[in-house]
């Protein structure tokens, strides 16, 4: 077959490549967990800084000495439940047989209009023992961040324990406010759900990074050089590099380790970060770079397969701003 042009990282690797359907990311998969709490935390992407760090890590070649690490910081602000979802296993797997919506933020019911006849979650009490499963819709509040924006993102959480467990944490929590510190420490390693930046239609050097050709190819330079073969095939395989949508997909990405959870003051600008403002909640601080845009939501989940060989203790001297 004549010239043809491999790309570099797999034509395969994610398919379809099209447009995410929301903003923030859906969560498929979460780990199992002794204690009863969220299993999952939101928020924003403020950008990216780098700090002096000390290395704990026992066995490591810079084990006690100082380094700069390149970190991303995520400014959470505390989440509130909105609806609590009430499951029971049939034929087809877990449904929804029943929800009660608690939420009564003005900010939440611009986005969800609240159902005029309603049960209150106590009445839901004597009938536990007929669900599989309880789950809660949690939504942000931006206008607490330096998003500062109305209309807060509503997405499902699920928590760790039995149902009895999961009711009593979920009815003591109603209208009050779920803080980053009671779902995360430092030190834990997380996997994180982002759509990344947009960057429109591209061409398939810049979208799979395919190699350029010769400066004498006469089908153009930024093309691939076959498009298959001439004989038993009616159609162009869908495997061939083409132009088309880059960017704005659902990534995760595993293992980021939390290097610290700070108070706003410890990370603070005073012209604010550059694009997003000033950062008034408490903010998390992982190693390495995040998918997305400033101001988009992370999704974080603890570790579904934490490598516990390579992970690293990480003591946080200074941010280098």
């Amino acid at each position: 077959m004549a010239n043809i042009r491999f790309p570099r990282s797999g034509t395969m690797q994610f398919w379809p490549r099209k447009r995410a359907k929301r903003i923030y990311a859906r969560v498929r998969s979460r780990p199992k967990v002794d204690s009863v709490k969220l299993l999952e935390f939101a928020g924003y992407k403020v950008g990216m800084v780098h700090a002096l760090v000390l290395d704990l890590t026992p066995n490591s070649m810079t084990k006690n000495e100082e380094k700069t690490v390149p970190l991303t910081i995520i400014e959470c602000p505390p989440l509130k439940i909105a609806s609590v979802r009430f499951y029971k296993k049939t034929n087809n797997g877990l449904k929804i047989v029943s929800e009660c919506f608690v939420g009564k933020d003005k900010d939440l019911l611009r986005k969800v209009p609240k159902v005029k006849k309603q049960k209150s979650i106590e009445e839901f009490e004597p009938k536990l023992e007929e669900f599989d499963d309880i789950t809660i819709l949690v939504y942000t509040q931006p206008k607490k961040s330096g998003v500062r924006k109305k209309k807060p993102e509503i997405f499902e959480v699920k928590l760790s324990g039995s149902v009895k467990e999961k009711y009593n944490f979920i009815k003591e929590r109603i209208n009050k406010e779920i803080n980053v510190e009671e779902v995360f420490t430092e030190g834990v390693l997380v996997d994180v759900h982002a759509v990344t930046k947009g960057k429109g239609i591209q061409g398939p050097v810049k979208r799979f990074g395919i190699a350029l050709k010769s400066h004498k190819s006469q089908k153009g330079q930024r093309a691939v050089g076959s498009l298959g073969p001439w004989n038993a095939q009616a159609h162009i395989l869908y495997r061939v590099a083409h132009a088309g949508q880059t960017g704005f997909h659902q990534r995760t990405e595993y293992n980021k380790l939390i290097v610290k959870i700070v108070d706003p003051k410890e990370i603070e600008k005073k012209s604010g970060y550059e694009h997003y403002g000033q950062i008034h909640e408490k903010a998390i601080l992982l190693k390495g770079s995040v998918p997305g845009a400033k101001k988009r939501l992370i999704r974080m989940v603890q570790a579904i397969r934490p490598n516990k060989k390579k992970q690293e203790q990480l003591q946080l001297i200074k941010i280098i701003k």
